[in-house]
């Protein structure tokens, strides 16, 4: 069984950058392969890590429900299931030390249930082949009620560095109990400390209840790597966020 680590929090606290940071540590200081989920229907991990989507879990499941509505003929006899597995499995992505696999936004009307039933699905199905799986979910909280994030070893909450921030991500890890999810470990991270307010915020959220992993601070190298359209992985080595987030990760004993 694989060890996973789920990233949640508010949009706009860099969820998704951490995330990509959380897949670089492992390739490099683990050295084993891991599978980077993109649970948030407006996927941008893919992008993070530089690598192109051919499929999405939503998409596949739109034309699975056309199909079914048009009456095609399904190849080899396959039934509706067996045919939809086996488009879901050839959907993930393979890159070079980690693979992909991305949920997408359905494209016809309605919530997104169905879908993240499926991630969830086979997201404990992969877990067999992976060591390691890193699951970016999508902002806010929503996801936790739909129990998207299950049988997670590491949940990292994402804070910007700011009051209401911290109190999202007490509602996130408030949440957490009241739904009684399998979570092993769960800590906050607070991101794009520019000043000194670090220490401030620590304190608040440690009022709270909750535990801070880690102080990520503002990182011009990743403004500047996202304003050109390149991935996580062209960061160099001393890129002040690269140093801090490998740091944390390095305190946090992964297996």
């Amino acid at each position: 069984m694989a060890f996973t680590i789920a990233l949640a929090g508010k949009g706009g606290t860099g969820k998704t950058t951490i995330a990509g940071l959380t897949v670089r540590y492992i390739m490099e200081r683990k050295k084993r392969p891991v599978l980077a989920i993109d649970a948030d229907s407006n996927n941008c991990l893919n992008e993070v890590l530089g690598v192109d989507v051919h499929a999405t879990v939503g998409k596949l499941r739109e034309e699975s429900l056309q199909t079914i509505r048009s009456g095609a003929e399904r190849p080899g006899g396959m039934s509706m299931e067996q045919l939809f597995d086996y488009q879901v499995q050839q959907s993930v992505v393979e890159s070079n030390g980690f693979d992909m696999m991305v949920m997408g936004r359905p494209e016809g009307p309605g919530c997104y249930c169905a879908a993240n039933n499926i991630i969830r699905k086979y997201t404990d199905k992969l877990s067999d082949t992976y060591q390691y799986v890193v699951i970016d979910n999508e902002a806010g909280m929503e996801h936790l009620s739909r129990r998207t994030t299950n049988r997670v070893n590491l949940l990292f909450i994402v804070s910007d560095p700011a009051f209401r921030g911290i109190h999202t991500a007490k509602r996130i890890d408030s949440l957490v109990d009241e739904l009684q999810l399998e979570i092993d470990r769960r800590v906050l991270i607070i991101n794009r400390i520019s000043g000194d307010e670090g220490t401030d915020l620590k304190y608040l959220a440690e009022g709270h209840g909750l535990k801070v992993a880690g102080l990520i601070p503002q990182d011009a190298a990743i403004f500047n790597n996202d304003l050109k359209g390149k991935s996580i992985f062209q960061l160099p080595d001393n890129a002040e966020a690269v140093k801090a987030v490998f740091s944390m990760l390095d305190s946090m004993n992964i297996p």
